[in-house]
């Protein structure tokens, strides 16, 4: 019976020392390309999930160590009257043109993230992350409850 446990054993411990490896060189490399990768500071595109039209046209700034987003422009007819109806907190009834949908981002070890973002077509805000690729061109922002895996990304197209 012992002797049947032991490659259980080792073959347990084995995995476990593999994941944790994995783990590490995956963190690793994570925070060395956050930290080579440009700033997210400036004016971003967003596309319609949907359609993949463009959307509004989001300025993100830095202000007391935090990152902020809000909306310079919308593609949406009507949106220049429009105001964030649905949403529950402070923002309700502000204009869309201006509105503040992402708040409190923190650069910490390498990731963006900590801070929130609104969509404002339903009220809701969700936990939010973001990280840039292709050379700073590309923002991906992923809001999510609760864990990072129950969530939507989209993918943001740097203006000049």
């Amino acid at each position: 019976m012992r002797s049947s446990i032991r490659p259980f054993v080792f073959a347990l411990l084995l995995g476990f020392a593999l994941l944790l490896g994995f783990v590490s060189l995956t963190g690793l490399s994570v925070s060395a390309h956050a930290a080579g990768s440009q700033s997210p500071l400036g004016l971003w595109k967003t596309f319609d999930d949907k359609t993949g039209m463009p959307r509004a046209l989001v300025r993100i700034y830095l202000q007391d160590e935090k990152y902020f987003g809000r909306i310079e422009q919308s593609f949406t007819p009507g949106a220049a009257t429009r105001v964030c109806a649905v949403c529950k907190d402070d923002r309700k009834d502000q204009p869309i043109i201006g509105l503040l949908i992402i708040r409190n981002i923190a650069l910490r070890d390498g990731e963006y993230g900590g801070g929130d973002i609104l969509d404002p077509d339903s009220g809701s805000v969700y936990r939010c992350k973001f990280h840039l690729e292709n050379d700073g061109s590309v923002l991906v922002v992923r809001g999510f409850i609760g864990i990072f895996l129950l969530g939507r990304s989209q993918t943001w197209k740097r203006q000049n």
